[in-house]
């Protein structure tokens, strides 16, 4: 299994899971890894993807663990999401491809003490994010170079399919401003391999 940037953040998504969370919604889920993740907790999930292929893929894979999971082709800019109705909501690595002000909706859908997390793309403003992307470079060619070894010992690896990629224009100081916009008390950080985690909590 290739390194994977956004898969190795994903214990650190789900520790912002809210206690009793029964309901979640996974924007961009790709090839269902985390949806599955949170299906295993016991979550029922409506994961959704513009990508027919990928969802294609997610749903062969099936699911696991209490909860279920409702896979849907679907372009989140144009879905009528239930208001109130989510208390875990993740965006991982699909953020930046929409407009930013879709958090608005995303927010609406969320219940009463629900979770928004985004693990998101953005280019380097401050010193601070500058030094946390730069120090990520030796890490990141260590990581590939285990992966690469890995393979190498048990045979090579498989072709996989891959999400659709997007470059991402919006920078962190940008998203740091339409974070406060957009949701008022939410967090901002920069995180290892060129990623931020926003974290937003309903009242």
């Amino acid at each position: 299994m290739p390194f994977n940037h956004n898969d190795c953040y994903h214990p650190l998504l789900l520790r912002h899971l809210p206690e009793g969370a029964r309901t979640a919604l996974d924007v961009g889920c790709g090839g269902g890894r985390f949806a599955r993740g949170l299906a295993a907790r016991g979550l029922d999930v409506t994961a959704v993807d513009p990508a027919t292929g990928m969802i294609d893929i997610a749903r062969a894979l099936g699911s696991r663990g209490t909860g279920s999971i409702e896979y849907r082709t679907a372009d989140i800019t144009a879905m009528d999401l239930p208001e109130g109705h989510y208390d875990f909501i993740s965006c991982l690595a699909s953020l930046h491809h929409v407009p930013f002000s879709t958090v608005s909706a995303l927010r609406a859908a969320l219940a009463p003490g629900g979770v928004l997390v985004v693990l998101g793309l953005a280019r380097p403003s401050a010193p601070g994010d500058w030094a946390k992307w730069l120090s990520a470079s030796p890490v990141n060619m260590a990581a590939r170079l285990l992966v690469h070894a890995g393979e190498r010992i048990n045979g090579g690896s498989d072709p996989h399919p891959q999400a659709p990629v997007r470059h991402w224009s919006m920078t962190m100081n940008g998203v740091r401003r339409e974070a406060d916009r957009l949701l008022p008390g939410s967090t901002v950080r920069t995180l290892l391999f060129w990623r931020y985690l926003l974290t937003y909590r309903a009242e």
